[in-house]
């Protein structure tokens, strides 16, 4: 994990945030590279779920909405953490979380009792991780959204308090009437929707896995009652192929975990786990949770959520599948998957070898002395010719060895190299795969065509 974080750090992919005033506690910056890897894991997600799927439309929903929609949904009374505090040094943690770490389960979704009980059982062997001591205060549940003080003019933020959205999912059921009366989709059919939600997470930690802000790729299926097992079914197999087909993670990485403690409206939820460097964690959950969220909006509102079958007339509330998964842990799951150390000719080489569609830069040009005009301008040519197509990146930096080692931590997949032959004789230039490190003479006519095909 920690090679990790600084390859991240060192080469433009995550930096903390607000780092020059001291770092801001669980928020983190995508750099350069990091933004294009997470630009193009959202493109391939968006891809998957919506261009390629006909029962399947997008959404962009607000981050602010109306506070009574995260009472109707649950939040504003039961989202919420089991928070224990340190008597010596005061500092916060989640009691399931120190449960964990000795290797007894918990549930951050049991009751305040239940769990009190299983950390009285158990409290002696727990130590804080930031002082050593073992005295904890009992557990409460400390809610989880983050409030704001959006359109309140009175400084008290407690009257007509208004949040930041805890997930993207609600946006998406209160918006289902008017995408079903806009579009022509008919039940079953889904709404996909990319966006930003906010935590306030007691103890967020291991890195971009578990975060304050982050971003979430969510998919809600709605299904007539009788057929919402079956389409679970199919969309829990449907999500295990996308990480193994089109992520390109290794199958030995992933496993499912049935959740044993549902809340009372779900019918199943399963979580596809990633083997992270720190054990196998949620990569994304896939539950069935019946009607209750439209009910639940239905009831608050005073609309009327249910749907007619146009064929049969039968009028019903729907119930619903979902899909979903954060940016940042199917980042990070990236990231881990293709970390590689190899030893090549007495040294380390540390690669990344990342599906190459999803690379951050696909192409990157050289030329092969950067004191040379004829070589830095056919080189710059090139690279002109290729970034209309590709995202590419000009290196003249440093000798050649140095230049690629730079490209296969960063896990760009062809290096384009213009020599004196490129010039002189043949008008070909050098081709290094990133994976193999061979290299291979291609005409600069033909060069353009070339990468495509090695890229698709």
């Amino acid at each position: 994990m920690d090679k990790i974080v600084s390859l991240c750090k060192r080469r433009g992919f995550v930096f903390p945030s607000s780092e020059i005033y001291g770092g801001f506690a669980s928020i983190y910056d995508f750099g350069p590279y990091g933004v294009e890897l997470a630009n193009n894991i959202k493109k391939a997600w968006w891809q998957y779920m919506v261009q390629e799927r006909e029962d399947i439309v997008g959404l962009d929903s607000a981050i602010f909405m109306h506070p009574k929609i995260w009472e109707a949904s649950g939040h504003v009374a039961g989202f919420s953490d089991p928070l224990v505090e340190c008597k010596k040094c005061h500092a916060r943690l989640r009691a399931d979380h120190l449960l964990e770490d000795i290797g007894v389960f918990a549930d951050e979704k049991m009751g305040e009792e239940e769990i009190n009980k299983i950390f009285d059982e158990h409290k002696n062997k727990a130590k804080c991780p930031h002082c050593g001591q073992q005295d904890f205060t009992p557990i409460r549940k400390f809610n989880l959204l983050v409030k704001s003080n959006l359109g309140n003019f009175t400084d008290d933020w407690n009257k007509e308090p208004c949040y930041l959205r805890g997930e993207t999912c609600q946006g998406i059921y209160v918006n289902y009437k008017n995408v079903l009366n806009s579009t022509r989709v008919k039940i079953p059919f889904g709404i996909a929707q990319i966006g930003k939600a906010f935590r306030n997470e007691i103890t967020a930690r291991q890195f971009i896995f578990r975060t304050r802000e982050f971003e979430q790729m969510e998919m809600q299926y709605f299904t007539h009652p009788n057929e919402e097992m079956k389409e679970y079914e199919k969309l829990k197999n449907f999500r295990w192929q996308y990480y193994i087909e089109r992520l390109g993670l290794k199958k030995e990485n992933l496993r499912w975990s049935k959740h044993e403690n549902l809340v009372f409206y779900a019918k199943e939820a399963y979580d596809i786990e990633y083997r992270f460097p720190f054990g196998f964690k949620e990569l994304e959950g896939v539950h069935a949770r019946s009607n209750y969220d439209l009910t639940q909006h239905a009831k608050f509102s005073g609309e009327d959520l249910s749907y007619r079958d146009p064929k049969t007339g039968e009028k019903y509330i729907p119930h619903i599948i979902e899909s979903s998964v954060g940016v940042g842990r199917t980042f990070l799951a990236i990231i881990t998957d293709a970390y590689t150390e190899e030893e090549v000719n007495g040294e380390t080489r540390v690669v990344l070898k990342i599906k190459k569609d999803l690379s951050p830069i696909k192409v990157a040009v050289f030329p092969l002395l950067k004191n040379k005009p004829a070589l830095v301008d056919k080189a710059r040519e090139i690279f002109n010719d290729l970034k209309g197509d590709f995202m590419c990146e000009f290196d003249d930096n440093g000798n050649i060895g140095k230049r690629y080692r730079r490209q296969d931590e960063i896990g760009t997949p062809f290096c384009v190299t213009v020599d004196f032959d490129t010039i002189e004789k043949d008008n070909t230039v050098t081709v290094r795969d990133r994976d193999t490190m061979e290299q291979e003479r291609v005409l600069m006519g033909d060069l353009k065509q070339y990468l495509k095909e090695k890229l698709a």
